[in-house]
């Protein structure tokens, strides 16, 4: 039997240069390892110059335009549309669940995010302790330490790094010796597993090594997103190697708001600290 075609769309933002290769890379090693599926990438870009809380750096992820976006992925009658942005960590996981819903709705196909997916895997992996790695501000890292605490999922000082960079093209710069300290620093913090929080990180192609020196689990962004989006569908990725340990196990292919309600069900009952 031929292999079943299948097309991803993802949304990225206008100046990032480091998830399309990122991505194009996973998927190719996906393509080499399976036989079920032949997988393509198509992407569409937004506008997405500068990360901070100002108004207009918020107003960048107006929905209109997001979804503007995704109607030209439709175009390309992808199986699937993933948000391949972390702007949901000072926005708001619900406004991914929304976002999702919205794309859905007015494109007929469904929908992930980088965040939502890194949410099922901090679940799966049982995380509560989380070292937390980004380019961004006092006040944006801030704001998603906040919404991590919401759901039970401690970032304490010593846990989280960041460069306070606001020019998003500026960040896929960033050097290999520079992540590779940052990871180190947050690993020695005692936590259950580290994120790259960033999709304009150069960073997916590293974990393998990361996670070999540091003995902990390692999640990127890029990486979270395409792997929902393909377990979504049905591509059975369990064991693929050269990524990380987050192919070791499957995610629930439950909606994130499922997974949330629960979540916060067993914090009011005291069954999660």
């Amino acid at each position: 039997m031929p292999p079943k075609r299948l097309r991803l769309g993802i949304l990225t933002p206008s100046s990032n240069t480091a998830l399309e290769p990122l991505t194009q890379a996973l998927v190719s090693t996906i393509n080499a390892a399976i036989s079920s599926h032949h997988i393509t990438v198509h992407f569409s870009r937004f506008p997405v110059t500068q990360i901070s809380l100002s108004a207009a750096s918020l107003a960048q992820f107006d929905l209109k335009t997001i979804l503007a976006a995704a109607e030209l992925l439709a175009h390309a009658e992808v199986d699937i549309i993933g948000w391949s942005g972390i702007s949901a960590g000072w926005l708001g996981f619900e406004n991914d669940v929304q976002l999702c819903k919205e794309i859905e709705k007015a494109t007929g196909v469904r929908a992930t995010t980088s965040v939502l997916a890194l949410n099922k895997v901090l679940r799966l992996w049982d995380v509560k302790k989380l070292g937390l790695v980004t380019p961004y501000t006092d006040d944006i890292q801030e704001a998603i330490v906040q919404n991590y605490k919401g759901i039970g999922i401690e970032i304490g000082e010593n846990m989280e790094r960041h460069l306070k960079i606001t020019r998003n093209v500026d960040v896929a710069d960033i050097s290999e010796e520079v992540l590779d300290g940052l990871i180190a620093e947050v690993c020695n913090a005692g936590v259950d597993a580290v994120s790259t929080f960033c999709t304009n990180f150069v960073a997916a192609q590293r974990v393998d090594t990361w996670e070999e020196k540091h003995g902990i689990p390692i999640f990127d962004t890029v990486t979270t997103v395409v792997l929902d989006m393909l377990q979504l569908n049905g591509v059975e990725l369990k064991g693929l190697k050269g990524w990380g340990m987050i192919f070791k196990k499957p995610l629930a292919t439950n909606t994130y708001q499922e997974g949330c309600n629960k979540l916060r069900a067993g914090l009011r009952e005291g069954q999660i600290r």
